[in-house]
């Protein structure tokens, strides 16, 4: 029995082999353009969910106090932006960052239908309390918060937090 040549398959081989990565680079290029939108719908849906829910809070809060007009109304927590490259502000992404505004907003709902008149006391006491709180299991990592601003106005308590990766110390 006669072997064939391999010669004659040679520009068949190169073809093929260029059909072949040609293949792998369309698939990969696919790839980073379907996971690049995927992510944006993560962030665009975590970010309508935010505000879903902010509005519902305000609807039940204006519902509650529509008749009093000298309470607080709604919370709105706030992470600053600070300015400096290394200056241990982790990178947080919109669903991290939405999961903490949560739970800030959940510590600081006692002050919904306190007087806007009053609240000097009580703002000392929530600084005090949440100055270097550590909410843990954050989509699996730790943070610490520190207050920095607290506004009042248009019946809306806002604060202003700083945001920082929490590192346990060893045991």
């Amino acid at each position: 029995m006669r072997i064939p040549q391999f010669e004659r398959y040679v520009k068949g081989m190169q073809m093929a082999g260029v059909l072949l990565i040609g293949m792998l680079l369309g698939a990969v290029v696919y790839n980073s353009i379907y996971h690049t939108q995927f992510e944006a719908l993560v962030n665009l849906k975590s970010d309508l969910e935010v505000k879903l829910e902010q509005y519902e809070t305000d609807i039940e809060s204006l519902t509650k106090f529509k008749d009093q007009h000298t309470v607080i109304k709604s919370v709105l927590p706030r992470i600053e932006e600070e300015a400096g490259q290394n200056n241990g502000r982790p990178k947080i992404d919109k669903v991290t960052e939405a999961e903490l505004i949560k739970r800030i907003k959940a510590d600081l709902s006692v002050f919904l239908g306190q007087s806007i008149y009053e609240i000097d006391t009580d703002a000392m006491l929530a600084r005090r309390l949440l100055s270097n709180k550590i909410y843990t299991n954050v989509l699996e990592k730790d943070y610490s918060i520190d207050i920095t601003t607290i506004l009042v106005a248009d019946n809306k308590l806002q604060v202003w937090v700083k945001v920082r990766l929490y590192a346990r110390p060893p045991s």
